[in-house]
């Protein structure tokens, strides 16, 4: 069960595609059970593809906020046991759970990990088990009246995915890197966040920011971020050795182009180009969104 803080669809920089279509998929009709019944039901599994580090849970967050639904973030650890038989019941429990709790949204990342493609040979007899489970347990749900449960699976890997899981799962959204209008606002909410940090960037330092971060996923933008952020507080530790006791923010310097560029060479782009066009690839092929 997750208890993290609401998260609005502002609040995700860039991805209004995706967004939009999460909505039309997802929020109005738990929003609206009573309209998306008969031609207009929709499927109660969503997947989300693409690189790692580009807000795929940051969505299924934000579509638990938007329904006012209870929000379970699981992974494939949290389910699997040494104990045979133990897995199928976690699984259970867990749709028992957010039965009880619903609406709800069962948001599980690395779905691939979970509901990888079974094999003949080489697996284990409870893992086969659980998947099973996990695949009867999908296709119950919105079975009931007032059985308003989504569940959203996460995946850089949507090629290994078990057929089955893919099947009830027949929406695949594809979740790419962010575009450059999203970079740029990604630096200036990370420099917002909190009790904000001052800097000096003009526009023209943004443009440049994001023309030399093509590639840079979400994740990595924070990153670059913060380690830039810490460069005027490394520079006034190593000014200050001799103080003793905290220092105050006010005595630290705006962060400037220079510290950006600094950090670059600290924090490179975490997903390559043979990533990105395998999942353009995928999109192509099977997404939802082309």
């Amino acid at each position: 069960l997750d208890k993290h803080e609401s998260v609005d669809w502002d609040s995700i920089a860039g991805l209004e595609h995706p967004k939009a279509a999460v909505q039309e998929l997802a929020v109005w009709p738990m929003m609206n059970p009573e309209l998306f019944v008969g031609a207009r039901a929709v499927p109660k599994g969503l997947l989300l593809f693409g690189p790692p580090g580009t807000g795929k849970t940051l969505i299924g967050r934000a579509v638990a906020s938007q329904c006012g639904a209870t929000f379970f973030s699981i992974s494939a650890s949290s389910l699997t046991s040494k104990w045979i038989g133990e897995g199928e019941k976690m699984v259970r429990a867990l749709f028992a759970v957010a039965r009880h709790l619903s609406p709800a949204v069962i948001f599980v990342d690395e779905i691939d990990s979970l509901l990888s493609a079974r094999k003949s040979d080489g697996e284990h007899e409870s893992s086969r088990r659980m998947k099973t489970e996990f695949l009867v347990q999908m296709d119950g749900l919105g079975g009931g009246e007032n059985d308003r449960l989504l569940l959203i699976g996460a995946t850089n890997r949507p090629q290994e995915l078990d057929d089955g899981a893919r099947r009830r799962m027949p929406k695949q959204l594809y979740i790419p890197l962010p575009c450059a209008a999203a970079r740029r606002d990604m630096v200036l909410r990370t420099l917002s966040s909190g009790k904000g940090v001052a800097h000096n960037l003009t526009d023209a330092d943004l443009d440049l920011i994001c023309e030399k971060t093509d590639g840079y996923s979400g994740s990595d933008m924070k990153h670059l971020i913060q380690e830039a952020a810490r460069a005027p507080v490394r520079e006034t530790f190593q000014k200050t050795k001799d103080v003793q006791g905290p220092l105050s923010p006010s005595t630290l310097r705006p962060i400037v182009l220079a510290d950006i560029r600094r950090a670059a060479k600290q924090v490179r782009p975490s997903v390559t180009r043979a990533d990105v066009e395998f999942h353009e690839e995928w999109n192509k092929n099977h997404g939802a969104l082309t």
